[in-house]
């Protein structure tokens, strides 16, 4: 399914949209360039979930937990990982197990531990950074599903 988004705000409200169906086990794979909006996406994911603490990039944390919502939130960026060994290192089994939904930033470098995710690839459309085409496949979504 795709969209198009015009703002950062209509980017979050679509992770929102998206986090409505999510089920506890589901892994989100992003793939989009540095700055396309990844980390606002999974800012609407967390509002959708009922998170209440702020979202940040977990840039130099690796993972971010957020535990507030009906489903806990793990949002990993794996930009510094080389492959799939550094993701197990970092405990990835544990977080698959823990009943919750993990968001996975720069997921092409680790799509080999990925089984089955929903694929969210952000693309920007403007010089501007504002407008942004969105599609949402793949996991357990059919081609039926909408949002």
């Amino acid at each position: 399914m795709e969209f198009i988004t015009h703002s950062a705000v209509e980017t979050e409200q679509l992770g929102a949209r998206l986090a409505a169906i999510l089920q506890a086990g589901d892994v989100i794979a992003y793939r989009g360039d540095l700055g396309a909006g990844k980390t606002a996406f999974t800012r609407g994911l967390a509002r959708g979930l009922g998170v209440t603490e702020p979202v940040n990039s977990p840039t130099y944390t690796l993972v971010n937990e957020y535990l507030t919502g009906r489903l806990p939130l793990f949002h990993f960026d794996m930009y510094r990982l080389r492959d799939a060994e550094d993701l197990f290192d970092l405990g990835w089994e544990d977080y698959l197990n823990r009943n919750g939904v993990c968001a996975v930033e720069w997921s092409e470098n680790v799509l080999s531990a990925l089984e089955n995710p929903i694929t969210v690839n952000i693309t920007g459309l403007s010089e501007n950074e504002t407008l942004r085409r969105i599609t949402i496949s793949g996991g357990r979504l059919d081609a039926n599903f909408s949002l």
